[in-house]
């Protein structure tokens, strides 16, 4: 995709700006990244770009357009939080990168969520990647960096001072995305705190923050709230169904009401058509489609090859998706001649009492495997893991 600057990276290339592009990331974060980072950007036409923009726009409208009691549904009962928001503050899109029936290379949805992902992190990965190859500049996103630290002050902090503000997480330093954590920090000034470190009194809650307790007014929240009953004896400093005096970045409800759940209500052509399980019509045939839990995280529960004797097994169908399957397209060419395949996500923030989100940053994954995932590539594979999308003519 965009032969001339394909050619020029795979041209400029080698094992020593690879390490470099590496060190600079780990000497910016102050901790390695926990995950594997691709030794290329994704280079795609502002043809595709446009054609991401305009499914990406028809689903905020279909979302938007949504009654309330539909979302409502999508929280189950005993993961309900209080003090519900109007819309999130995060909303982010996957799509895969196909080629058409008639042989265009178009984006296919894979997933939505209002989560944050690695907002810090990307901004900073596409930047060292201009750093370590400057030709990249004149494609970078336009997006000024200044600009883009202001927007996620604006909606992480906000008007609180950053010391009542906190990234709330559980047992951060182990978590892969503990980088962009580091980085969050520096952008913002505020400290991550892990969930077992928080103190209650009353409806308030507090964190120790150079040896004072300190009000906790408003929680960057990048805890996955279903997950923490599969942690066992964990003491946590309180319970999210609490009525609690804070404000959510985001509310915690929104993590299940943007997610597969919406799959099967969305019309696009770029938007595979999706069916709740116990809705699955007899007229279409199971080996077209993925299965996928609901509310899985990093592809966990994905059944690329789904059984009639599995999914008649599964007893809460409800909780299941089956989504017509995609094929990736190779194209992204390695140094051997070898070919990758990618996923783009697209990372909008949703300003409280905005119409409509902001497309900040992207984030990309490679892989040679037949899930984007990196455990399922060959050890030695290149061209996979974390990356960046950049988008020219």
């Amino acid at each position: 995709m965009i032969p001339k600057y394909r050619k020029q990276f795979n041209q400029e290339f080698s094992q020593e700006k690879y390490d470099q592009l590496k060190v600079i990331l780990t000497e910016k974060g102050g901790i390695t990244p926990a995950f594997r980072i691709s030794e290329s950007p994704i280079f795609l036409p502002n043809e595709f770009k446009n054609k991401l923009l305009d499914a990406s726009d028809s689903i905020i409208d279909q979302i938007k357009a949504l009654p309330a009691e539909v979302l409502y549904k999508a929280v189950p009962d005993n993961c309900r939080v209080p003090n519900d928001t109007k819309q999130p503050h995060f909303f982010t899109i996957d799509f895969g990168i196909c080629r058409s029936e008639n042989g265009d290379i178009e984006p296919q949805l894979i997933e939505l969520q209002a989560f944050p992902s690695l907002y810090a992190f990307q901004k900073t990965f596409e930047e060292t990647f201009c750093e370590v190859y400057p030709f990249l500049s004149e494609i970078k996103n336009k997006m000024p960096n200044e600009e883009f630290k202001n927007h996620l002050k604006k909606l992480i902090v906000g008007d609180e001072h950053p010391e009542h503000v906190i990234l709330l997480e559980i047992f951060p330093e182990k978590q892969k995305t503990a980088i962009d954590f580091a980085l969050t920090e520096k952008l913002l000034g505020i400290k991550t705190v892990c969930l077992t470190k928080v103190k209650k009194e009353g409806r308030k809650l507090f964190y120790e923050n150079d040896g004072k307790l300190t009000e906790i007014k408003r929680i960057y929240n990048r805890v996955i709230f279903d997950e923490l009953d599969r942690i066992p004896d964990l003491n946590a400093g309180f319970d999210f169904r609490e009525d609690i005096d804070v404000q959510w970045v985001t509310h915690p409800n929104w993590f299940f009401k943007i997610s597969k759940f919406l799959l099967p209500m969305l019309k696009h052509q770029f938007v595979p058509k999706s069916y709740f399980l116990y809705e699955f019509p007899e007229h279409e045939t199971l080996e077209h489609f993925v299965l996928k839990p609901l509310f899985s995280f990093a592809g966990s529960g994905v059944n690329l090859n789904p059984t009639k004797e599995i999914t008649e097994a599964i007893e809460d169908k409800e909780n299941y998706i089956l989504q017509r399957k995609v094929t990736y397209e190779p194209i992204f060419e390695d140094i051997n001649g070898d070919f990758s395949k990618a996923e783009i996500r697209l990372l909008y923030i949703w300003h409280e009492n905005e119409d409509r989100p902001i497309l900040l940053e992207n984030l990309g994954r490679m892989t040679k495997a037949a899930m984007v995932n990196v455990d399922f590539n060959k050890k030695d594979a290149i061209w996979i893991g974390s990356s960046n999308a950049f988008f020219g003519n």
